[in-house]
């Protein structure tokens, strides 16, 4: 009788201490500040490379693989828009001309969310 009287006051204890825990979840990589108690950081680890070709026309960015040829839309989405237009046009000059790169990102169906990518190449004609 006295060790189910201790099993009963152990239960009860853990059911009231841990009502008083929190803890934090997260889907992005943050800084651990003071005071912030348990976190816990989880993260896509689906994430390629792939080597290919951007092109980017009429608002729609679009990745060819080079290794399969098929096609993706792209999004971007740690990237300012706006900047990234600009950044295409300022390297490629007009749309729809396509310019080698390497992106890292996870790939799910025919969508590319990229996290980063190093521009290799620029195609086109020579001068």
């Amino acid at each position: 009788m006295k060790d189910f009287r201790f099993q009963i006051l152990v239960f009860c204890s853990v059911v009231l201490f841990s009502c008083s825990i929190q803890i934090k979840t997260s889907t992005e990589a943050e800084k651990i500040t003071k005071g912030s108690g348990i976190q816990i950081i989880a993260e896509n680890s689906d994430e390629n490379t792939y080597t290919g070709w951007w092109v980017y026309g009429e608002g729609q960015h679009i990745f060819k693989d080079g290794g399969t040829l098929k096609e993706f839309d792209l999004i971007f989405p740690n990237e300012n828009m706006e900047e990234l237009v600009g950044l295409y046009l300022s390297v490629c000059e007009m749309e729809y001309f396509p310019m080698e790169c390497i992106m890292q990102g996870n790939l799910q169906n025919d969508t590319f969310e990229v996290t980063d990518f190093e521009i290799t190449y620029i195609q086109g004609c020579g001068e």
